[in-house]
C-alpha cells in the first residue's frame, strides 16, 4: 500500500521544488516551514499548509525534511513539539538534508525509541534539476523503508540508488561526490584563466573541453555559470564547505593520506571567509580572478541553468 499522505519540512531552494515534485503526483501534500510565505505557491496549487510540526506529524504518514545544516535538523527533529515528540510506529521520516553519519545514527536512534522508521536520501546533480524531478537521489537505511519511500522519491528524482543498510552511507557518497564537484569546480576556473591569458575565445575553449575527456557535469553546468557570471548555482559556501568538513573528518578517521583534501577545503574556507557564507560556491572563480588580475567572461552563456528534459518518473538503477 502506497502512502499518500506525505509531509514536508524545509522549503528551500532544493525543499519547495522536491515539494512542488510531490504535489503534482499522486499525493496529499502537506507543509510546514519557519516562513510561511515560502509556502505560499504549494498552498495555491492545494498543498495544505500547518501551523506547527505536531499538525503535520497528525495528518501523514511519511515526512521529508530538507534543511541547511545538522543545526536546524535537530531543532526539527529534538525541539519541543518537534519530529520525535510526535511520531509514532506508522511514520517513515525520510532525511534529504545532508549532514555526517554521526549524526545521521544519533538521530536514528531517537526515531527508533518511538518505533518510527528513518532513512537518509540526499539529492546531487543541482536545484536546476529537481525543478523538473529530474535530480539524482542516493538512499541509505533499511531495505523494507526504502522501499516504502520508493514511490515517493520516484517522484521527486529520475535516477535513484540504494547504497545500502547502514543508515549515513547515501549522505557520506553525497558528501565525496560534492568533493569531486568542487575539484572540478576549482580545475575548470584555472583551465578558463590559462586560456584567457593564452587569448583564446573561451567559448570555444568551453566547446572543446565539452567534446574531450576533461569534460563534466561541473564544466557543462557550473561552467556556463562562470562564464556568464551570474554564479548562480542555487549552492552556497557555507553548504560546501560543510560538505568538504565531513570529507576531512572521513580522511581523518580513515587515516588517508591526501593533500588534496585538505587543500581543497582551505580554498572554500578562504573564499566562504571573503565572499560570504551565502555567496554561490560557483564565485570561488572571484578568488582566482582577483590574483590574476582578469575576469572571466563569454558572451552568450545562459544567467541561469534550465532542465531542458521532460518531467520522467523515476528508476531505481538496480546492479
Amino acid at each position: 500500500m502506497i502512502d499518500k499522505n506525505i509531509g514536508f519540512i524545509g522549503l528551500g531552494n532544493l525543499g519547495k521544488n522536491l515539494a512542488n515534485s510531490i504535489q503534482v503526483g499522486d499525493f496529499n501534500l502537506f507543509v510546514h516551514d519557519l516562513e510561511k510565505e515560502k509556502a505560499n505557491n504549494l498552498i495555491k496549487e492545494g498543498a495544505k499548509w500547518c501551523e506547527n510540526i505536531k499538525s503535520l506529524v497528525d495528518q501523514c504518514t511519511v515526512i521529508l525534511t530538507c534543511l541547511p545544516s545538522p543545526k536546524a535538523i535537530s531543532l526539527v527533529m529534538e525541539s519541543s513539539n518537534g519530529l520525535i515528540d510526535n511520531i509514532n510506529s506508522k511514520h517513515l521520516i525520510i532525511e534529504c538534508s545532508t549532514t555526517d553519519e554521526e549524526e545521521l545514527i544519533r538521530l536514528s536512534k531517537l526515531v527508533k525509541s518511538k518505533s518510527a522508521s528513518y532513512i537518509d536520501a540526499p539529492l546531487s546533480g543541482g536545484e536546476w534539476r529537481s525543478k523538473k524531478g529530474n535530480i539524482s537521489v542516493l538512499v541509505s537505511g533499511h531495505r523494507e523503508s526504502f522501499n516504502r519511500a520508493l514511490p515517493i522519491l520516484k517522484q521527486i528524482g529520475y535516477e535513484i540508488v540504494y547504497l545500502g543498510e547502514k543508515l549515513g552511507s547515501a549522505s557520506t557518497v553525497k558528501a565525496l561526490t560534492n568533493y569531486l564537484a568542487s575539484i572540478n569546480l576549482i580545475a575548470i576556473g584555472e583551465v578558463f584563466m590559462i586560456c584567457k591569458k593564452y587569448n583564446l575565445d573561451l567559448r570555444a575553449v568551453y566547446e572543446a573541453i565539452r567534446i574531450s575527456s576533461g569534460n563534466s557535469f561541473v564544466h557543462t553546468s557550473e561552467g556556463q555559470l562562470i562564464l556568464s557570471r551570474s554564479f548562480d548555482a542555487q549552492f552556497t559556501m557555507d553548504l560546501i564547505c560543510k560538505d568538504l568538513c565531513i570529507v576531512e573528518k572521513l580522511r581523518k578517521k580513515f587515516n588517508i593520506p591526501s593533500d588534496l583534501i585538505h587543500l581543497v577545503e582551505s580554498i572554500f574556507i578562504e573564499g566562504k571567509n571573503i565572499l560570504g557564507n551565502r555567496e554561490f560556491s560557483t564565485a570561488i572563480i572571484k578568488l582566482l580572478e582577483k590574483k590574476c588580475g582578469e575576469e572571466l567572461y563569454s558572451p552568450n552563456f545562459p544567467k541561469q541553468l534550465i532542465d531542458k528534459e521532460p518531467r520522467r518518473k523515476g528508476i531505481e538503477i538496480k546492479f
